[in-house]
């Protein structure tokens, strides 16, 4: 009772066409396709929102300025 084939599909969607008119029911298929496509795109953002940060490296300046701080330690270091 409640299974509708293939022929009642058909002539339900002739009676929507008929009742909204063509230009109406494109109109509100294309709405359709529009909030779709909005709604996979804010999925994607926020998937791409949630992926860890790739490390950076410290700028050559600052390596230098490490390995000027190291040496100076280790010329501080008494003889021993």
């Amino acid at each position: 009772m409640g299974n509708i084939g293939l022929p009642g599909l058909l002539i339900l969607a002739f009676i929507i066409l008929l009742l909204f008119g063509r230009g109406r029911f494109s109109s509100l298929m294309g709405d359709v396709a529009q909030g779709l496509k909005s709604f996979k795109k804010g999925m994607a953002e926020e998937e791409e929102a949630k992926r860890p940060a790739e490390p950076r490296q410290l700028p050559r300046e600052d390596q230098t300025i490490e390995a000027e701080v190291k040496r100076d330690r280790e010329q501080d270091k008494p003889a021993g």
